[in-house]
């Protein structure tokens, strides 16, 4: 049997806080900033400190990613510190899960691209964005990392997209959409 196109990994748990509120606010990247985490731009995911990260989701809201044990805490301070202005900030890790792709970068965005109708060609999608859309007929985010695509779904949906990632993985299912000479 031969190896898959990439290897999938997950579904797995993480800490993730959703905020939502004015993103344009100063008091939205000071809370931020007092946590160890950017403010990213519009479709962007940047790295914090201490194993944190930041997700633009929509114009007027953000994923907070973290390890799990930081996520009540990480939700309480930025509620704290934004009580002045309207917001909604929520720990929501026990709602959705992570999944992993790695192995060559091109494989990677095959096996994404026979999943969604989002344009993952190089320079089309790049490392350090972010995107929200569908994974067949559920509703996911993807970036893709340093060397990996990571996919964020609601864990009702877990064993569906692992279904999903594991066939469009398969031996024998490569396209070679961005290997050809």
């Amino acid at each position: 049997m031969s190896d898959p196109l990439v290897t999938v990994a997950g579904p797995a748990t993480a800490g993730m806080v959703t905020l939502r509120a004015d993103l344009a606010d100063p008091a939205v990247a000071a809370a931020l900033a007092a946590q160890g985490l950017p403010l990213p731009g519009r479709r962007a995911i940047r790295d914090g400190d201490g194993g944190r990260a930041a997700a633009w989701m929509s114009p007027d809201e953000l994923m907070l990613f973290c390890p799990p044990d930081d996520a009540p805490g990480l939700a309480a301070a930025l509620a704290a510190a934004l009580r002045e202005i309207h917001h909604l900030v929520a720990d929501v890790s026990d709602a959705r899960v992570l999944f992993r792709l790695s192995g060559p970068l091109a494989a990677q965005r095959e096996v994404m691209a026979k999943l969604s109708p989002t344009d993952l060609a190089p320079g089309r999608f790049e490392p350090g964005e972010m995107r929200r859309s569908r994974l067949a007929q559920v509703a996911a985010a993807f970036w893709i990392g340093e060397d990996s695509f990571r996919i964020l779904c609601f864990r009702s949906v877990a064993d569906y997209v692992a279904g999903l990632l594991a066939t469009a993985a398969a031996p024998g299912s490569g396209l070679a959409l961005w290997t050809r000479a």
